[in-house]
């Protein structure tokens, strides 16, 4: 796995995170640990997902072996949908670290559909809980009065469209534009909001896709980079977008990391 040097570029700091235990959200998680942060992390909490939970705590614990100065992790289980599930997650870190610094708004969901059988799930869980989490997050840190990062994860699909999408690039677009509207309501606060927008990534949702060779093929041949990106390769903007030291005037930014797919396909 590629990981960025232990600069501790994050250290001292507390973030939470959306469904951070699979996907760009774990990988997330584990960088801005690795960075010194402490993490404070979402997930449904289901029976089947159990291994992906103790994994990631293992993997954590490893850090801390392998002589990184790495922060914390506390877990939680919760549907963002429900908007107490987000309040839950933020007093849980505050709870634990003092303090919230840094938040991602992570969790989505993501089954291709026809537009006649639209799915209004992902509405609920790609929108709705995108924006209570957010909201959540933004109360605690505008009552401190310190300043912050809000980041979502939104999509190229935000920008283009696709015909077994109709009921995905809405929501994308919906989080790009929730991120751009927030940083002009928050920037007072000194809480600067942007959205990280991954291309193709070989995660659970995209499994699909990666088990059949001919549309593999396909897709990495979209990419200039030639290859389907990792979840890994989504830490790096994170911890940038997330340090107040490296991207503290940039706000209401959409940051494409897709491998150059989307200047290709214009």
């Amino acid at each position: 796995m590629a990981t960025l040097p232990a600069w501790n570029i994050l250290k001292g700091k507390t973030a939470a995170i959306t469904g951070g235990t699979t996907g760009i959200g774990r990988s997330i998680a584990l960088e801005f640990i690795r960075q010194g942060c402490n993490v404070a992390i979402n997930h449904l909490g289901l029976p089947k997902d159990e291994h992906l939970r103790h994994s990631l705590l293992a993997e954590v614990e490893s850090l801390h072996k392998d002589g990184f100065s790495a922060g914390q992790v506390l877990e939680l289980a919760g549907d963002v949908t429900d908007p107490q599930t987000s309040k839950d997650l933020v007093q849980a870190a505050v709870n634990q670290w003092g303090r919230l610094n840094i938040f991602v708004a992570n969790a989505g969901i993501f089954k291709q559909a026809e537009f006649l059988d639209l799915l209004k799930q992902s509405l609920d869980v790609n929108v709705q809980g995108a924006f209570y989490s957010c909201q959540a997050a933004a109360r605690q840190v505008v009552e401190q009065g310190e300043g912050g990062s809000i980041i979502a994860i939104s999509s190229v699909s935000a920008l283009v469209g696709g015909g077994l999408q109709t009921h995905y690039t809405p929501t994308k677009a919906a989080v790009l534009s929730l991120m751009q509207s927030m940083a002009i309501s928050l920037g007072k606060h000194r809480i600067r909001c942007n959205a990280l927008l991954p291309g193709t990534i070989n995660t659970q949702l995209a499994d699909h896709d990666m088990k059949n060779p001919t549309k593999k093929a396909y897709l990495e041949g979209r990419i200039p980079l030639g290859r389907i990106g990792d979840p890994e390769d989504m830490a790096g903007p994170a911890v940038f977008l997330a340090s107040e030291h490296m991207s503290r005037y940039v706000n209401g930014s959409g940051l494409l990391a897709d491998g150059g797919m989307f200047s290709n396909l214009q």
